[in-house]
């Protein structure tokens, strides 16, 4: 199935403004509430199950020859019609 792209946000925005907004996801994960991503008149609401399958990824993108893009990505996954399963490979840490 192509990837259907239900809501999409970028902005420059300070670092203390970034640490906010995911303290205000992680608080929404903690308490197991659905979680609503709003941009202007743009939103939609998704309610993660207990499990998903959580991905973060460092990497460096550019043209040949050309300048880096440098970019850290958190993804939550989880399949629509399923409540979550352990499909974990440890424990991620952060220094």
């Amino acid at each position: 199935m192509p990837e259907e792209v239900l809501f999409e946000s970028e902005s420059d925005q300070t670092r203390k403004d970034i640490a906010s907004y995911l303290r205000s996801v992680a608080a929404k994960l903690e308490q197991g509430d659905a979680i609503t991503l709003r941009a202007g008149s743009d939103s939609v609401t998704m309610d993660p199950p207990a499990r998903p399958t959580f991905e973060v990824k460092a990497e460096r993108e550019g043209p040949p020859g050309g300048p880096d893009e440098l970019s850290i990505e958190f993804e939550l996954e989880w399949d629509e019609n399923s409540s979550g399963g352990d499909s974990g490979s440890g424990q991620l840490e952060i220094e």
